[in-house]
């Protein structure tokens, strides 16, 4: 009898490490699916609201979205800017139906996968493109606060959540350009490092929106 107890004993705490074993590893799938950004969200979540200091945060980080490195491809209509001065560009192109232009007049046809050599030659990256019409995420004219409330609303920016516009800003390689762009185009007021850690404040304290 006794060894039949000690038995059971040891197959119930055999079957214990199997389950713990298990959803270890689903853990890591999760965390793998998710793109990595199981502990960002973690951040998000254990964080404490400070309005004041959310608000600071993304002042400082605002000036770079309004930058012509960024707002030069998030415009109020539906033809991309160019140039330091964000005038319309020259070519006429026009946003399209899938924000990579219209047939004749493709992104593609003079931005190639990276910048051309030379000053103010065509700049280059994989996606380049502007937001699809269904989602253009201004940036032009925004205030601060406008830009903030539609940066944290999924209907206006891609679905995201907090760790996802996050992952987004630190990582994606075209939001990287901007501190690349190429000869005679000026860099944006943050390198991306103080952007990205501003952004991570923002987010930290709560997200709150300046007014």
């Amino acid at each position: 009898m006794a060894n039949r107890i000690k038995w059971q004993i040891l197959a119930a705490l055999a079957l214990v490490g199997i389950a713990c074993a298990s959803l270890a590893a689903w853990s890591q799938r999760s965390a793998f699916a998710n793109g990595g950004r199981s502990s960002l969200v973690a951040t998000v979540a254990a964080a404490s609201p400070d309005d004041a200091a959310a608000q600071s945060a993304f002042e400082r980080a605002y000036p770079v979205f309004v930058s012509p490195r960024c707002q030069n491809c998030h415009p109020s209509g539906d033809a991309p800017l160019q140039g330091d001065d964000s005038h319309v560009h020259t070519q006429d192109v026009k946003r399209g139906t899938d924000g990579h232009g219209v047939y004749g007049m493709r992104c593609q046809t003079c931005h190639q996968d990276a910048n051309l050599p030379g000053a103010n030659m065509p700049p280059g990256n994989p996606k380049w493109g502007l937001p699809s019409p269904q989602m253009k995420m201004i940036f032009v004219g925004r205030t601060a606060g406008e830009l903030c409330r539609q940066l944290k609303d999924p209907k206006q920016n891609g679905g995201r959540n907090l760790a996802q516009i996050l992952t987004h800003v630190a990582t994606d390689d075209l939001v990287g350009w901007g501190w690349n762009p190429g000869d005679g185009r000026t860099l944006p007021p943050l390198n991306r490092p103080d952007f990205v850690a501003a952004m991570q404040e923002w987010v930290n304290d709560g997200a709150a929106c300046p007014k």
